[in-house]
């Protein structure tokens, strides 16, 4: 699927600024396009690492700000990964959209994010604003968790499945969630009540080898 194809279902802004890198669609964009990702469908994509999961995210997220239907929160565990994600929407998307960084002090209530677009935070960061009852949580029209299956995780799970669950009450947002390893995708897309998104391909082709005697052999 080329980008063109697409050009009438997105923003004239965002197909342009998209159009400077991308020409093609991989296979995990061009099936989460097909099952609905720009008509607001829940989705839950897995694909292996660096398939282009994160630009599924920004298709569904910077559609939806630029038709005015509300703002983004991109869940990451992690605050370097916040930090990286924050560079590369800034670096793309700072000449329309307001894009803020939240991933310190748990105490603060991060006034100022109130006029942000998109709010790159922590899951922990996140649960601390909500429960600080910030009032533009109800503005959220997108939102988007990276690592989603570290909801099996013992120490960041159970925080990541009570937030995800008291976004679900108390906003009607499309929910994308991401990862490249997840043991029961088909149980938590029920759970998420979302379309799955499932496909192998990657820009790199993977082997398997034994190393032995300084020499890698590599099976066929």
């Amino acid at each position: 699927m080329k980008l063109t194809d697409i050009q009438n279902k997105i923003p004239q802004q965002l197909f342009d600024i998209l159009s400077l890198s991308i020409t093609e669609l991989r296979p995990s964009q061009e099936k989460a396009i097909a099952a609905g990702l720009l008509e607001g469908k829940n989705l839950l994509v897995c694909t292996p690492t660096a398939s282009g999961k994160t630009l599924i995210a920004e298709l569904a997220s910077v559609k939806r700000i630029l038709e005015r239907k509300g703002k983004a929160v991109y869940i990451v565990p992690l605050k370097a990964l916040a930090n990286e994600k924050h560079r590369d929407f800034t670096l793309r998307y700072d000449k329309i959209l307001k894009i803020a960084l939240s991933s310190g002090d748990f105490d603060k209530s991060d006034v100022g994010l109130a006029e942000a677009d998109i709010i790159i935070t922590t899951s922990e960061k996140l649960d601390s604003l909500m429960r600080h009852a910030v009032p533009w949580i109800q503005q959220v029209a997108t939102i988007i968790v990276d690592e989603i299956h570290l909801l099996n995780d013992a120490s960041r799970g159970p925080t990541l499945e009570i937030l995800l669950t008291m976004l679900r009450q108390r906003t009607k947002a499309q929910i994308i969630g991401l990862s490249a390893t997840i043991g029961n995708p088909q149980e938590l897309a029920a759970w998420l009540q979302a379309e799955l998104v499932l496909d192998d391909w990657r820009p790199v082709k993977l082997k398997k080898g034994i190393f032995v005697n300084g020499e890698i052999k590599f099976y066929d």
